[in-house]
């Protein structure tokens, strides 16, 4: 099965996905300072510099896009059918890499948490940021 756009605009149209700064990213900053939460941002020293780092709380915050990190079981995470096997070890090598910063962190003391961009569509958004803030009382 061939790409439906040339490869000129494939490669323009990956090269503006964001890593940082992100929609969901923004909306859990927001929540966060909201209710009184001071934070650092994509903290380098860190193993994979999580998006959201609490000092205080000893707690980072990852958040995770479905297909760019594999989430299990989501519509959202599905393989495309052009070089799939590409993009399946590319997805395989982000769940590793997540994988090993979590334990890293883990055996360091922090509390991980990972939000799901799914987690913050508007059928779930409500809840999900309100468990999000309840756990750290």
């Amino acid at each position: 099965m061939t790409d439906v756009h040339s490869p000129e605009i494939r490669s323009y149209n990956m090269s503006r996905i964001k890593g940082k700064n992100t929609k969901p990213e923004m909306l859990v900053r927001k929540l966060l300072f909201s209710k009184g939460f001071r934070y650092r941002l994509h903290d380098k020293r860190l193993p994979g510099k999580p998006d959201i780092v609490l000092p205080k709380y000893k707690t980072v915050i990852f958040i995770n896009g479905c297909f760019w990190h594999g989430h299990e079981s989501c519509k959202n995470s599905t393989i495309p059918k052009t070089r799939a096997e590409w993009w399946q070890e590319k997805i395989n090598g982000n769940k590793e890499n997540d994988r090993k910063n979590i334990e890293i962190l883990k055996s360091e003391g922090w509390d991980v948490k990972v939000i799901w961009t799914c987690e913050l569509r508007m059928v779930n958004k409500i809840q999900t940021l309100a468990i999000l803030a309840d756990s750290f009382n």
